[in-house]
């Protein structure tokens, strides 16, 4: 296969997998990516860079979020360290390729545990599209919504809330409030205005996102999932726990469904439905998800996970207390 014959192999497989990135379908996406892969191998390429060495890098950082999607973790954070070191060397340090691998290492770096490096690596990110494309971008309005994404999984609902708002205000000014884009930001707005306090205002807008997500997706798809867990947590916030267990559970089931039984971001909806259990006096079946929190977690982050820290200091503790607990 000749370079000529190569791109069209290539850009075909790369809308597709775009596809199904986009619908969560990560095994698929690799399919495709790893043929895109091929086809950029193909004899009679030239070492030089070139527009479509660019296109090699996306692919990469696209397989290696296809692997995030799948667990892998610690396979795609070897990836994109290697991608990015080559892409700056390629296409330069302020490019759209090392903007794109380096908001990809952000979304990483936020499942893993590395926090200052994933704002590091968004802040860069942002710059870059910012000089590109002006304030008020998809791209732009992308890398705010992950900006978000980090303080929440931080805990810094403050200061995560202003890049929620800014990601919202760029939706809804280049596609109105009920395109799928908006009500994504808007949802995780949301998490950070419950860590606010502000519940009735979470409740909302999870709600109205929630209705979009149904339509667009489908009612078992995973960001309905993500949405079920966030009101879930609503509820238990307000004490309303009988409501907060339906949905925690409903959530808890669509990811298994999703992802499989022993995904790492099932993490954060069983830790809650732990807790949740630990509350209703229920110390066994606490003990139990705070265990499948440890099991899930414990090979592909960092020990220092804020999750699986507190899951393990959990199980500890409930084996003291628990009268029941099994040596």
């Amino acid at each position: 296969m000749t370079d000529r014959e190569s791109v069209p192999a290539l850009v075909t497989a790369v809308t597709r997998a775009e596809d199904a990135l986009a619908s969560g379908r990560g095994q698929e996406a690799e399919r495709l990516l790893r043929r895109a892969l091929r086809a950029h191998s193909s004899p009679g390429r030239q070492d030089e860079p070139s527009p479509f060495d660019a296109q090699y890098f996306r692919v990469r950082g696209m397989l290696a979020a296809a692997w995030r999607m799948q667990g892998r973790y610690r396979q795609a954070e070897r990836l994109l360290s290697l991608a990015l070191a080559a892409a700056e060397r390629a296409t330069g340090g302020s490019s759209l390729t090392v903007a794109h691998l380096c908001n990809e290492r952000g979304v990483l770096g936020k499942y893993t545990g590395h926090f200052d490096a994933a704002q590091a690596c968004y802040l860069r990110a942002l710059a870059i599209y910012e000089e590109a494309f002006g304030p008020d971008h998809d791209s732009v309005a992308m890398v705010c919504h992950n900006l978000a994404g980090l303080a929440h999984a931080r805990g810094h609902s403050q200061s995560g809330e202003a890049w929620a708002a800014r990601s919202v205000r760029i939706r809804t000014l280049l596609h109105g409030p009920d395109h799928v884009l908006t009500a994504l930001d808007s949802a995780a707005w949301a998490a950070l205005l419950d860590g606010c306090g502000r519940l009735h205002e979470a409740k909302h807008r999870l709600e109205q996102a929630l209705t979009v997500f149904c339509r667009h997706f489908g009612e078992h798809s995973y960001d309905v999932a993500v949405t079920l867990h966030n009101l879930a947590a609503v509820r238990h916030r307000r004490g309303d726990l009988k409501a907060a267990g339906v949905h925690y559970t409903r959530a808890l089931r669509l990811k298994e469904r999703l992802l499989g039984a022993d995904h790492p971001d099932l993490a954060p909806t069983l830790a809650n439905l732990a807790a949740l259990s630990e509350t209703r006096g229920d110390a066994a079946r606490a003990r139990e998800l705070y265990g499948r929190v440890v099991e899930v977690l414990h090979r592909e982050v960092r020990a220092a996970h804020p999750t699986l820290s507190a899951a393990r200091a959990a199980v500890d503790r409930l084996t003291v207390t628990s009268p029941t607990a099994s040596q």
